[in-house]
């Protein structure tokens, strides 16, 4: 039996932010649909917020955005999404 630490326990503290929070390298998953098919896609809290902005903005739900990005895209969902992403944004500028 391995003993643990009570440094090692995660406990809810309301108000506070754990520093895995606050990492923007942290990955976050989310479950979507893509071609009738629920799958997980990884991406940066940053990435998520930008897929939601431009959705907003296309009128068109996160879904149905990465569904466009998946149909174009020839290696990993989540790597297409990212470069979408950064082109959609340079193409703004």
């Amino acid at each position: 039996m391995t003993a643990f630490s009570d440094s090692s326990r995660q406990t809810y503290a309301p108000g506070r932010v754990s520093a895995d929070a606050l990492d923007p390298t942290r990955l976050v998953k989310r479950s979507v649909v893509v071609a009738g098919h629920r799958t997980s896609v990884s991406l940066e809290d940053a990435f998520w917020s930008e897929l939601r902005r431009v959705a907003t903005a296309r009128r068109c739900s996160i879904n149905a955005l990465i569904a466009e990005v998946d149909e174009g895209r020839s290696g990993n969902l989540s790597s297409a999404i990212r470069v979408f992403l950064l082109l959609n944004r340079v193409k703004d500028e």
